[in-house]
């Protein structure tokens, strides 16, 4: 499989002109993604640490520009990690917001990574699930359709959340402390 190199990420990041804040936003994600895939058991396929970790650096990296062009900044975010020659990256970034499927069975994918680390990331802090998804829905919840997607999408969520865990040693509360007890 073909990655870019963080020094790469880093350097599409500066290309892309990402705005600080979701820079740190992007490096809290990847913390957290990267605790999860390390600490992961008991999978009869492990994800891929590595395309985790530059999915997770990367899943932000058309935000900015899409203040300005409305554009879904997944999709073309995964679009442009395609053209770049990394099909894989791209496909996880474009479901960083929204899984392509949501399944209780199987082997976690390094998508569902990616997208419940992005749901536990508020700005540039770890915050609960409910705690994400409240600041989403009072962002974007303009209509009721918005409301409606967004409550589905948060049960679906709650629903990755619980297959997540069941592959970790410790509990969806205790992952910021997992996290500050992380050597860097």
């Amino acid at each position: 499989m073909h990655l870019p190199s963080k020094k790469k990420c880093y350097r599409l990041m500066v290309e892309m002109k990402m705005m600080d804040h979701i820079v740190a936003h992007s490096l809290q994600v990847c913390r957290v993604a990267t605790l999860i895939v390390d600490r992961l058991t008991g999978l009869a396929v492990p994800p891929d640490r590595r395309l985790v970790v530059v999915a997770s650096l990367l899943h932000d990296i058309t935000k900015t520009r899409s203040f300005e062009t409305g554009e879904n900044h997944a999709s073309t975010g995964g679009k442009l990690l395609v053209d770049l020659g990394y099909p894989q990256v791209g496909e996880v970034i474009r479901q960083h917001v929204r899984l392509d499927t949501y399944t209780v069975l199987g082997t976690v994918v390094e998508a569902e990574i990616v997208n419940y680390a992005d749901k536990r990331v508020l700005h540039d802090k770890v915050v609960s699930l409910d705690e994400r998804m409240a600041y989403v829905c009072k962002r974007y919840g303009n209509t009721i359709d918005a409301r409606e997607q967004l409550k589905w999408l948060q049960d679906k969520t709650v629903t990755l959340e619980q297959k997540l865990f069941r592959y970790l040693p410790f509990s969806p509360e205790d992952l910021l402390k997992q996290l500050n007890s992380r050597t860097p």
